[in-house]
């Protein structure tokens, strides 16, 4: 084969891959704007069932991902009581997340699920050992100088931030991002020792038992008060939908494209929740808001800049030292 050619063909390989890698990227902003509308829709709608929300995702995940499981009939390589930490701590995160929507804007909660990305980097720096350069704590610091301008914001400097209890809103929220880095970093874990269906199958099965017990529990009273119109059930079935859509696709960008492009992507989801805030809310969205982003943006891209070249694009097919593709330490970061 003429080798001009072949580099013509492994150039438009690589295009096509990162293409695909990108609208990939962009199906799970996507999704994650849909779930904060649906949590945010329900929550106008006067529905106040977190584990009830999170159930619908769930639910989903346990039965595609667990009849893979099954149809499988391997042995688990992790013990089970690490999936039930793992979904502990998923449950809560998202709980604290749908509440937060009860008092707080879908602009300000969105924005402030980027604070993920902080404690991530403690998290791995502290127990998994993953080393950062100075400029990936320079683009972190950036990243939460912007997170700052939202809470200015939502307190009420330079206009409305939005919500009953915008303050109280943002507070839960960074609480919920805590427990997503914690669940991140567990996920990073598991995931190199076990694959991506039986992690995702087990976290999602036990997570799902926890939701529909804590629903028992705590919201029964909150459900049967509920007056189901059609718009309460179709944010349930939003939700679930849009989670399914998260939870399926985040693995393969993270396998394809490494956490850079994935972080670069769910920062996208800020402007779909402006988009949702104007034109489906009809709110105004306060200037320090876009400052935000400037900030988040310009923080996510010192922070990539100094990725290692092997975690944005997988080698390709014909490449004669092709290898299967493996996470390296600190990918997982911002789910």
């Amino acid at each position: 084969m003429n080798p001009t050619m072949n580099r013509i063909g492994v150039s438009y390989g690589g295009l096509w891959r990162m293409l695909h890698v990108v609208l990939l990227g962009q199906l799970v902003s996507f999704s994650k704007a849909l779930m904060s509308f649906s949590s945010s829709l329900s929550a106008n709608l006067g529905v106040n069932s977190p584990f009830a929300l999170s159930f619908s995702s769930y639910f989903g995940l346990a039965l595609v991902f667990g009849s893979f499981l099954l149809y499988r009939r391997q042995k688990l390589h992790i013990s089970w009581y690490w999936y039930v930490l793992l979904a502990f701590v998923a449950v809560q995160g998202s709980y604290l997340a749908n509440k937060a929507f009860q008092f707080s804007s879908i602009t300000s909660v969105t924005i402030l699920n980027c604070w993920t990305i902080v404690w991530v980097i403690m998290l791995t720096w502290l127990f998994l050992g993953t080393k950062y350069s100075l400029w990936q704590f320079l683009g972190a610091a950036i990243c939460v100088s912007g997170l700052c301008l939202v809470l200015l914001s939502d307190s009420g400097v330079g206009g409305d931030g939005g919500g009953s209890n915008p303050v109280l809103g943002d507070a839960l929220m960074i609480a919920g991002t805590c427990f997503f880095a914690f669940s991140n970093v567990g996920e990073e874990f598991c995931v190199k020792k076990a694959g991506w269906i039986e992690v995702i199958a087990m976290s999602s099965l036990f997570a799902m038992l926890m939701s529909l017990t804590g629903m028992i529990i705590f919201e029964l009273k909150n459900l049967e008060s509920i007056s189901w119109s059609p718009q309460v059930v179709l944010s349930f079935i939003g939700f679930g939908i849009s989670g399914f859509m998260f939870f399926s696709l985040t693995p393969l960008v993270l396998q394809a494209s490494g956490a850079t492009l994935f972080n670069l992507s769910l920062l996208t989801a800020n402007m779909w929740a402006v988009a949702i805030r104007v034109f489906i809310y009809h709110q105004t969205v306060d200037w320090l808001y876009f400052v935000s982003f400037l900030f988040v943006g310009v923080g996510l891209v010192v922070y990539s800049k100094t990725e290692k070249y092997s975690n944005e694009l997988p080698k390709l097919e014909n490449d004669d030292n092709n290898q299967p593709y493996q996470l390296l330490p600190g990918e997982g970061v911002g789910v």
